[in-house]
């Protein structure tokens, strides 16, 4: 193992820590802040470049370290140290040139040798050569001479067979910056004429050049840089330049036009040269793929430049003069002849019509007519050089065309020209057996150039419909003949080989379709040349061969190439695991930069200049400013470093991991001091999803604490506030400035990321200010003309690049003729198919296996060649690209159509109507231009819809969702003229859109289905956003024309079922926008909107059951809802929209309960109740969403009325025991005879049986009533009532805990607990449950209130004496007065009448013991009460005695009850209200000879009258008509609900004799479910991805206005004539408005016009008076 030296080829700083100032860098960053707010530009700029530089060291480290090269053997270090020694020798030769270099006679030129002499002389000492003494002119001359050969050997390595570029020594030449020297050399001014040695020199010069770039991408792209200085009209210049481009695919493609046109103009002005042809050929093609860009154009310069460059010798004389240059052997051998430009010119002609590129067809067509390639070619005199051209011209520009050529295969021509080749052939295969004296030009033209032809004419689809080949048969036989002799040739090299097989191949097969007769000995041999085995054994035989052969190479090079291999490879590790370690450590250092430019002000003390100044936005807007002198000054660089930084203002923290995080701790410690870790910023968007993630860091927040200060984190700012700040200081000034002044795509890429940036999220503030910007300055017709210019160019880049395989399509219309013609053999082929597809997947398989087995060997066989680091598995990976990748012109419409979409978003009117039409003199439509460029990507431009998979693929896909995506933001809101625009555009817009829903996208969708579903669910929601608010039909219409509304419905049900399919398989696809099912969905909602227009499309939608996939049909049937809502115009419109998934967790409860207790409002509508318990509504729905996650909780949930119903079942059976049986000592376990028992245990047994055979609600009844008898008769009462009690609370906790789980009664708060009246009662409930078995068994009567709560026409009861109770108390509040009123005129007048008879309980009870129970208690308390009243003694110590016994019996047991006034109220109110009669029923009936007669009279039927007439009739009558009213309502609510829309309030009889009845109308048009499924959709749906209605809508509803919902009105309603009329109203004030904006237009101009006039005549009045004389044309007497 040799040594090996690192070498770095970018130096960089040392990493230490920058500190400047012994503040840890912040006063430096300070005057780097001060330092940008400076007026002066330069230092503007330079501060900034040090402050980007400060923050991206860890950057530079990286840069550098992938630069490194490792010198790995002896060789490789010897190599370097003499290129060093070299360069600087050369080097300071180049800058000494005006020293040394020939300048004629000059005077000078003794002076120049004594001048350099003395460094001659130390340089020959050096050499240690004793030389004769040369001038320093000539040395220089020599030592330049010698340094450019060495450098040019060490690029290429030449053998005798094969010259091989050395990318390694190139790359250390590269790294080195070899070129940058030459290219200085040959800047040097000489003679021309005069100085031979220099020009000697430039020739080395550029031959080093040439060796440098060869097969080296990267070299190519470093001279490409310095293209100009090769376009000279030198050859050297041409070499050069063919040497640059040559073979580079990218280079060809970003050709400009001027460098053709130089070469061609080279070509008429310099003479006739094979090397500028030659380096046009190299241009059109690269990498084996035809650039269309450029066939196009060099066949247009060539046309253009005519006979000078075009030489054809097509007429007679000079016909003559071509055979006489092809005679000639002298014409044959000169590069530089005539004849070899004529050849040149004409293989220049067939690679520009290779590739089936019709334009260059049709004009090659008519400069070189199939006439005279035939004469031309068979001549007798006709040398193989020019056949080759010739014939390949024939086979490219007539032969394989995309359209075809008819005289080719209907004249004699190529059977005269096979006639010839027949000729050739036997020339060739006579050919001499001695190798080095062979025609082997002759050879190439016949296995390559002549098989090729006959291959593709006879393979051709167009040839099939020729019939001059049964005329031919002879000739064709021939041709086969000798096409199988060629074969059989022993000198043929493998690729030869497999043309002439080829060629065999296709003959035969011809042979055998077309039935012409072949030699059977030549069949038979024809066929054997083809048998499997034979090939199988001949390749394995020859791979032995080359084995074999090579086997002694391999070993030798083997050992070493592993080492170096090794090494390399480990290089490359190294390098990439730096790279993944610096990663979050670059990223946190450039997020601090943002930091500090976003708030500079924080590095600033308080309260000074400086800060305010940045405060106040100082430094932004003087960021801002400075961008834009940056453009006009050229500082690319700085000026993208400027705009990335502003752009990151407005992106997510990142999370940088735990080293990038320690990092951004760091550094924000050293410059704003120790803080505290603030939170993530989480409310700003992030841009992973769009072009803003070109900068390849992952925008997804990570872990770990931020590091940020509360005071200077920009997470406490939304996006939208940062949005703003920016935009205030200027940025979508900057931002318009730079898309109009852009001169590189770079920054013209970068301004319009900032400007998504800006508008990400919808931001109404930063559209208005790009509005106010365009109308106010009128910048909006450069502006936009810089958009439309682009769209230009990128659909004539995608028409010059994109081409599809015809053949592959001839193949698939052949397979669908065939499977049609055959119908009965479908089934039988279709495995067949699918094995076939299987095993050319497997072959695909194996030959990338084998080519990167055949890569290894290669690399491990000459690592030289394929080992160069850093740029080889670069290179490799370009050559290997897809042949689909898109340039940057057309990649460039992503950000620009996203750009173009969110300055529409959210409907803005203003800017939709903007991008069709600024109003200028000159307006560009972009939403026309928009709809062009899908036509173009789509490939409708070359015909046939049915193809579009074929334009398709990874690389566009997202590019043509973003031009649907932009095109329905155009016309949502909606904006009808950009609706117009679009529908009624003359390109196949329209027609492509519907091709993308209605297409199967293959080969697309084989591989990436979700791709084509996103594409699918784009286009759908662009039609429907074409038709959206349409009054008309004729954008519907439009759409129908090309849709066959079978195919549609067919899209609808594969979607379903692929929607099954992966639901089957697991995958979550549900939830994503574009899974199947939604976009299937969303192509219902499209089907469904057309199904107005078209009644076969309407038929189909209906699911009949059954036919295959109406399941799909009936699933989207049922989740899609329609409504109709009122715009603030008042006019009417429909709306279908998906409903949302949550809304299938509302409950039937909660329905039902909305449905029966919205109430109305004054103007007798319930929207407004409805409306507002949509919120609860959705809240809920968001509950019992959570709720399915916890199975238990759910299960207990949805069973609720089960628990409610065994609850009170429950009670009432404990309450019935306890009625029957208490107390329970009475009853006893061994009571129950035998037979009663033998009785219960057959009717539990019969109970049970029949349960399990028919499990009804009678028969469990039965069973649990036999159960707990035999309970009480096995283990007794109590214990089984504690059973039972015990039971019911364990039910009433469950019933609980599903009361909570439906209702989320926890998560509502603990206030909204407390306040919930329905939870505190069943609170309640569980806690008398529990006091009944923990207590005494009494409580459990209270639980049969639960009957009230249960029964609506119970708690109808009830509320007939609560609902007017205030009524009620205040009737007894009059009845007390007047009680009280009659009790005082009772004790002043009739005080002796209140005698009553009582009851004296015996005389043992009648004493109050305090030890008895609570009922003899309440007697002593009563008694204590009376004897207070009436005596006022302390009747505690008073004891009845004997003697008042016997008075009290004596009296008849009769009482006085008015002795107190207390006692007398007590007995009116007591005895009076419930006496019939009143309270007159209970007093002394008094004689009539008493003088208080009358007055008694009088007061006992006053009381009579007043008390028990009117009042308590009073309170009976109140509570009478409130149960009465309550009935009413009841009815009338009922009524109601049955016969008035719920939502509208209009009444059935308005339905009656219409089309739709008004169970159809309250069912589908006005469904109050569907209004709350719309108010759910506008909630739970992303604002930016709004239809124009769901905007409207989310509105009104933000405002809280209900305004949309239609009262009183129904669109079934108005009669088609009234709407026909309306619209007719509408369409005719459109047509007046339009008409007046266009009065106002010619008005305007006719007074520009006439501004302009009268402008003209003062001139020439000036003119006139000023004294000048009338030119001598103008007739004086002619008015001005």
């Amino acid at each position: 193992m040799s040594e090996f030296t690192l070498f770095f080829v970018v130096s960089s700083e040392e990493n230490m820590p920058l500190d400047l100032d012994d503040h840890g860098g912040r006063t430096f960053l300070r005057v780097l802040l001060h330092l940008t707010m400076h007026d002066y530009p330069p230092l503007v700029s330079g501060a900034l470049q040090l402050l980007f530089r400060h923050f991206s060291q860890r950057q530079e480290v990286l840069q550098a370290f992938k630069q490194v090269q490792l010198l790995v053997t002896s060789q490789d270090v010897d190599n370097y140290k003499q290129i060093k020694q070299d360069l600087d020798q050369l080097r300071s030769i180049v800058e000494k040139s005006e020293l040394w270099v020939y300048k004629g006679q000059s005077p000078d030129e003794t002076m120049d040798g004594a001048q350099g002499e003395n460094e001659h002389k130390k340089k020959e000492e050096g050499h240690g050569k004793p030389q004769k003494y040369e001038s320093t002119s000539s040395y220089n001359y020599r030592v330049m001479k010698e340094i450019l050969l060495r450098l040019s050997k060490l690029c290429v390595q030449e053998s005798i067979s094969v010259r091989k570029n050395r990318k390694q020594q190139q790359r250390l030449l590269r790294n080195m910056g070899a070129h940058t020297v030459v290219l200085e050399l040959l800047q040097i001014p000489y003679e021309k004429a005069e100085d031979t040695r220099m020009q000697e020199i430039m020739k080395l010069a550029h031959e080093f050049l040439q060796n440098f770039c060869a097969g080296n991408q990267q070299n190519q792209a470093l001279l490409h840089k310095h293209i100009n200085l090769f376009l000279n009209p030198g050859i050297l210049e041409a070499v050069t330049m063919q040497h640059i481009f040559m073979n580079n695919f990218q280079l060809c493609s970003e050709i400009n036009e001027r460098v053709v046109q130089h070469f061609v103009h080279c070509i008429e002005t310099h003479g006739r040269n094979v090397q500028y042809i030659k380096f046009l050929q190299t241009i059109v093609k690269a990498e084996g793929k035809f650039i269309k860009k450029c066939q196009d154009m060099v066949m247009a310069e060539l046309v253009n430049a005519g006979e000078d460059v075009l030489v054809f010798y097509n007429d007679r004389a000079s016909f003559q003069t071509l055979v006489q240059m092809m005679r000639s052997e002298r014409d044959r051998m000169d590069e530089n002849s005539p004849l070899m430009y004529h050849i040149h010119l004409v293989e220049l002609l067939a690679v520009c019509t290779e590739g089936k590129n019709v334009y260059t067809e049709i004009k090659c067509n008519s400069l070189l007519p199939l006439d005279d390639i035939v004469r031309v070619v068979t001549h007798e005199d006709c040398i193989p050089e020019v056949k080759i051209a010739y014939i390949n011209f024939l086979n490219h520009c007539y032969v394989d065309t995309e359209v075809e050529m008819k005289e080719i295969y209907t004249s004699n021509h190529m059977w005269k020209l096979f006639e010839n080749f027949l000729v050739d052939i036997c020339r060739a295969c006579n050919n001499t057996s001695d190798r080095k004296h062979t025609d082997s030009i002759l050879e190439k033209y016949v296995t390559e150039i002549v098989m090729s032809i006959v291959t593709t004419f006879f393979s051709s689809p167009f040839s099939d419909q020729s019939t001059t080949l049964q005329t031919r048969q002879p000739v064709f036989v021939q041709l086969l003949q000798g096409v199988f002799r060629v074969y059989h040739c022993n000198w043929l090299m493998p690729s030869q080989k497999a043309s002439v097989e080829s060629c065999i191949r296709v003959l035969s097969d011809v042979a055998k379709s077309r039935a012409i007769a072949i030699p059977v000995d030549l069949d038979s041999q024809v066929n054997n040349l083809f048998l499997k085995s034979h090939n199988i054994v001949q390749k394995t035989a020859m791979n032995w061969r080359m084995t074999a052969r090579n086997a002694a190479r391999r070993d030798s090079v083997l050992a070493a190439s592993r080492d170096y291999r090794n090494i390399i490879e480990r290089l490359q590790d190294i390098v990439s695991a730096l790279e993944d370690r610096l990663r979050p450590l670059v990223q946190a250092e450039l997020s601090v930069l943002v930091d500090v430019l976003h708030r500079p002000e924080l590095l600033f003390p308080e309260n000074t200049d400086a800060r305010r100044k940045c405060e106040s936005g100082g430094f932004i807007c003087k960021l801002i400013k400075h961008t834009k002198q940056l453009l006009e000054e050229n500082e690319e660089k700085l000026c993208i470093k400027v705009l990335q930084t502003l752009r990151e203002m407005m992106t997510k923290d990142r999370g940088y991991g735990e080293k990038g995080e320690a990092l951004r701790q760091l550094l924000v410690n050293r410059y704003y001091g120790n803080v505290r870790p603030a939170g993530r910023r989480e409310s700003l968007t992030s841009f992973g999803n769009g072009p803003l993630s070109a900068g390849g860091a992952s925008k997804a927040g990570g872990g770990g604490g931020s590091s940020v200060s509360s005071s200077m984190n920009r997470g406490e700012m939304s996006l939208a506030d940062v949005q703003c700040h920016l935009d205030k200081e200027g940025a979508s000034n900057l931002v318009i400035d730079l898309i109009m002044n852009a001169t590189s795509d770079r920054v013209f890429h970068e301004s319009i990321l900032l400007a998504i940036a800006l508008l990400e999220g919808g931001n109404t503030t930063i559209q208005h200010s790009f509005f106010c910007r365009l109308t106010e300055d009128k910048k909006s017709e450069k502006f936009f003309k810089v958009f439309y210019d682009r769209m230009k160019v990128a659909q004539q880049e995608i028409k010059a690049t994109v081409t599809v395989n015809t053949s592959d399509l001839g193949n698939k219309k052949k397979d669908e003729d065939t499977d049609r013609d055959v119908p009965v053999r479908k089934r039988v082929r279709e495995p067949m198919t699918q094995i076939t597809e299987e095993v050319r997947d497997q072959l695909l398989e194996a030959s990338t296996a084998t080519r990167k087995a055949y890569n290894t060997y290669r690399r491990e066989a000459d690592p030289d060649d394929h080992f160069s680091p850093g740029d080889g598995a670069q290179s490799a990976a370009d050559k290997n690209r897809d042949e689909l990748e898109m340039s940057a012109v057309i990649t460039i419409m992503q950000p620009i159509l996203r750009f173009l979409q969110l300055l529409c978003e959210n409907h803005n009117r203003d800017l939709q109507n903007f991008l069709r039409c600024q109003n200028n003199k000159t307006n560009y439509n972009l939403v026309c231009e928009t709809l062009q460029f899908l036509d173009c990507i789509c490939g409708s431009t070359t015909g046939g819809l049915g193809l579009l998979g074929l334009y398709i693929n990874e690389k566009n896909v997202a590019l043509i969702n973003q031009t649907l995506e932009s095109l329905t933001e155009y016309c949502q809101g909606p904006c009808h003229e950009n609706q117009n625009c679009i529908a009624t555009h003359e390109s196949n817009g329209i027609d492509i859109i519907t091709a993308l829903i209605l297409n199967d996208i293959n080969p697309l969708g084989k591989k990436r289905m979700d791709l084509v579903l996103e594409l699918k669910n784009n286009a759908s929601k662009l039609l429907l956003a074409i038709m959206e608010s349409r009054h008309d039909s004729e954008n519907a219409e439009r759409i129908l024309y090309n849709m066959r509304p079978k195919e549609l419905v067919e899209v609808i049900k594969k979607a379903y079922m692929q929607g099954e399919v992966e639901f089957e398989d697991g995958e979550n696809g549900e939830d994503l926008a574009a899974s199947p099912r939604n976009v299937g969905h969303n192509i219902y909602i499209l089907a469904h909107q057309l199904a107005r227009h078209n009644k076969e499309l309407q038929n189909m939608l209906k699911p009949g059951g059954q036919v295959e996939g109406d399941e799909a049909l009936e699933f989207y049937a049922k989740h899609t809802a329609q409504i109709e809502i009122v715009r603030l115009d008042r006019t009417m419109e429909q709306i279908v929209f998906p409903v949302p998934s949550i809304c299938e967790f509302l409950t039937k409860e909660s329905k039902l309960r909305i449905y029966y207790t919205t109430e109305r409002d004054e103007q007798g509508s319930k929207i407004n109740d409805f409306f507002m318990k949509s919120e609860d509504l959705f809240n809920e729905m968001n509950w019992q969403k959570k709720l399915r996650a916890q199975p238990v909780l759910y299960w207990c949930a949805r069973n609720m009325s089960f628990w409610s119903s065994i609850s009170f079942n429950l009670a009432v059976l404990m309450n019935l025991l306890v009625a029957f049986f208490y107390p329970f000592e009475g009853v006893r376990e061994d009571t129950l005879e035998t037979h009663l028992s033998v009785l219960l245990w057959t009717a539990m047994l019969i109970s049970l049986a029949i349960v399990i055979a028919l499990p009804k609600p009678h028969g469990i009844r039965a069973l649990i009533a036999s159960t707990i008898l035999r309970l009480i008769f096995s283990v007794g009462l109590q214990p089984t009532l504690f059973l039972l009690g015990a039971f019911n609370v364990c039910n009433k906790t469950i019933f609980v805990m599903s009361f909570v789980g439906n209702c989320g009664t926890f998560t509502r708060g603990y206030k909204a607990m407390i306040l919930d009246v329905e939870f505190l009662y069943h609170l309640l409930y569980l806690l008398i449950c529990a006091m009944g078995l923990f207590v005494h068994e009494f409580f459990y009567s209270l639980l049969l209130f639960d009957l009230v709560y249960r029964e609506e026409t119970l708690l109808n009861v009830i509320k007939s004496v609560t609902r007017n109770g205030r009524s009620i108390i205040l009737t007894a509040v009059l009845a007390l007065i007047l009680v009280y009123l009659f009790s005082i005129v009772g004790y002043l007048f009739f005080k002796d009448d209140f005698i009553l008879e009582v009851d004296k309980l015996p005389n043992e009870t009648l004493l109050p013991d305090r030890t008895d129970s609570g009922e003899t208690m309440t007697g002593e308390f009563l008694y204590s009460d009376v004897c207070k009243a009436g005596s006022g003694e302390n009747c505690s110590s008073v004891i009845p005695s004997k003697e008042l016994i016997s008075e009290e019996n004596e009296e008849e047991n009769k009482e006085h009850t008015c002795e107190t006034l207390l006692m007398c109220i007590v007995t009116v109110l007591s005895h009076g209200l419930r006496s019939g009669g009143g309270v007159g029923d209970v007093l002394r009936k008094p004689s009539k000879e008493e003088p208080l007669f009358a007055a008694r009279v009088i007061y006992d039927l006053l009381f009579f009258f007043m008390v028990i007439i009117i009042v308590l009739n009073l309170i009976f009558g109140v509570i009478i008509d409130t149960f009465a009213d309550l009935r009413s309502e009841k009815q009338k609510k009922e009524e109601i609900l049955k016969t008035t829309c719920f939502i509208c309030g209009l009444e059935r009889d308005k339905f009656d004799n219409k089309t739709v009845t008004f169970e159809e109308h309250i069912k589908e048009e006005h469904n109050m479910w569907h209004y709350l499924c719309f108010i759910v959709l506008v909630k739970v749906k992303d604002s930016t991805e709004y239809t124009g209605p769901e905007s409207y809508v989310a509105e009104m509803i933000k405002e809280r206005n209900l305004d949309w919902f239609p009262r009183m009105r129904a669109m079934s309603l108005v009669s088609s004539d009234s709407e026909g009329e309306q619209n007719e109203l509408r369409n005719l004030q459109e047509k007046l408005e339009s008409t007046m904006k266009l009065v106002t237009n010619l008005s305007g101009q006719l007074s520009e016009l006439k501004d302009q006039m009268t402008e003209q005549r003062k001139q020439k009045q000036r003119i006139g008076l000023l004294g000048h004389p009338p030119p001598m044309n103008v007739n004086p007497q002619q008015p001005a």
